[in-house]
């Protein structure tokens, strides 16, 4: 039996959840789809998430998450390379997509607004309960960013029927290490469940948990508040939620009771060690961070405790899994040395990229998938990640990891939100250009924030410039388009990036 819901006023109780499911399940498979087939997502966080979630364990259909900030011609690309036999969204996302969602496309609309989709409640009344042959349970297929091209649809392959008992034991011992879910917990996610590792902390908290709270959006106090009114055992953060959490009055934060958290869970972008102390200085020794992603799953994790003895550290693989760090040949580095990060996950089935088999095989060597991000492993093999490899900038031979600056300038006083990354040089090849979002209110001067930073990192590493913007575009998982940010600096000097 899937657990409770809330979402808001809202409370969906286990076994209506399950009818629901099931009714979804019925009707998507009287619609046409079988084991297999896709179901896009164009939902903001929503219960009908759930009812997706639980129709396709039941049914075997495999969904596909969209980020309903996506542009029409986007949305268009992913409803066609997914190959989704059904689409359901809100009505007023639906309509907003106009002419991207392909003629002929089953949807079903979520709400009132201005959509000619079938409603999706009166449609899912009448739908009987699934009654189509036993599957292999699915359950999201994932894009990657794209930030190097057109994103990848992650496609995982499916265990066979008789090994799915083992796969979900490998699979929770995996997610507990990672995610802090066990049987019977008490979740809260407040992050869009378009992502990746939102949507997997959803999917395994619905099947072993008693309840899953789910945000609207995030919100510094009504998370706060929310942990305290359900007890709330394990939550999900970024590290831009921590940045915002820590930046409320103290008064604010001391004025819940967040007795009952056991395990906070944080991925999507690597943690500066100084907000990672400050969350344990805050919450205790209850602060976790793992190193993930679409395609390996979780292969990292660390603790408070060790965090705190290896500040910046991912730490150790879980289970199974195996890290190796590489040089652009393909040779082992020892340990201290950075290259790139090549991992498996073997707790996990074996994937493709959706209509890209040879990106697929381009990533791998000796069994060992990379992402391109960069770092090392110290001598008793915790892993520490660097950056990116397309984001590390290099200036006079020398190279520079743009996170690190990001991590220093984050903690000077005014600093919302950063991005550092690299432009053309004359001399040096590349100098660092950093865009800073202000606090609202503050209003430092350049000039004090480089002195900020040259008390922290090298002098090397200071940006040459530091420009004020309005606002960065990251997203909810705390990733930024870095190449975006790059272009209009490479363009203009008539050189790639």
């Amino acid at each position: 039996m899937p657990a409770d819901l809330i979402f808001n006023t809202r409370i969906v109780r286990g076994p209506e959840l399950a009818a629901r499911g099931s009714r979804l399940a019925g009707g998507l498979f009287a619609l046409g789809l079988r084991e297999g087939d896709v179901v896009a997502v164009l939902l903001r966080n929503d219960p009908v998430y759930a009812d997706i979630i639980q129709a396709c364990r039941i049914g075997g259909f495999v969904y596909c998450p969209i980020n309903w900030h996506f542009a029409p011609v986007e949305i268009g690309f992913l409803l066609a390379d997914s190959g989704a036999r059904a689409l359901v969204g809100h009505a007023d996302l639906l309509a907003a997509a106009g002419d991207a969602v392909p003629p002929g496309l089953n949807c079903l609309s979520v709400g009132t607004g201005p959509s000619e989709a079938p409603d999706y409640e009166a449609w899912l009344s009448r739908q009987s309960a699934y009654d189509g042959p036993a599957v292999s349970p699915r359950g999201h297929m994932a894009y990657t960013s794209g930030t190097t091209g057109r994103p990848k649809g992650v496609v995982r392959a499916a265990p066979p029927l008789a090994d799915i008992a083992d796969h979900q034991r490998n699979t929770m011992a995996v997610v507990e290490a990672a995610f802090g879910i066990r049987p019977g917990g008490r979740a809260l996610m407040p992050a869009p469940l378009y992502h990746s590792a939102p949507s997997l902390f959803a999917q395994m908290s619905l099947l072993v948990g008693s309840l899953l709270v789910v945000m609207p959006r995030f919100r510094e106090e009504e998370l706060l508040g929310l942990i305290q009114e359900h007890r709330i055992e394990t939550v999900y953060l970024v590290p831009t939620m921590y940045v915002r959490l820590l930046k409320l009055p103290v008064e604010i934060r001391t004025r819940y009771d967040l007795s009952s958290l056991r395990f906070v869970a944080s991925t999507g972008a690597p943690c500066a060690p100084t907000l990672k102390r400050a969350m344990i200085d805050w919450l205790g020794p209850i602060v976790h961070e793992t190193y993930a992603s679409s395609e390996a799953g979780m292969v990292t994790a660390i603790g408070a405790e060790e965090a705190l003895r290896r500040p910046g550290s991912s730490g150790r693989p879980i289970g199974d899994a195996s890290i190796a760090i590489l040089d652009s040949d393909g040779r082992p580095l020892p340990a201290g040395e950075i290259g790139l990060i090549y991992v498996r996950q073997p707790a996990y089935p074996d994937f493709t990229y959706r209509n890209q088999p040879e990106a697929r095989a381009a990533i791998e060597r000796d069994g060992r998938i990379t992402l391109g991000d960069m770092g090392y492993l110290d001598p008793d093999g915790h892993l520490y990640v660097c950056d990116r490899a397309s984001d590390m900038v290099i200036s006079g031979g020398v190279n520079i990891y743009p996170a690190e600056i990001e991590h220093a300038l984050v903690r000077c006083p005014g600093v919302l939100d950063c991005a550092v990354f690299g432009i053309p040089d004359p001399e040096f090849g590349e100098q660092l250009h950093a865009l800073v979002q202000l606090q609202p209110g503050q209003a430092p001067q350049p000039e004090t924030l480089t002195e900020a930073l040259r008390r922290e990192i090298a002098g090397y590493k200071v940006p040459r410039r530091i420009e004020f913007v309005t606002q960065l575009p990251r997203d909810d998982n705390g990733k930024i388009a870095k190449k975006a940010l790059r272009a209009p600096y490479w363009d203009r000097s008539g050189r790639q990036i």
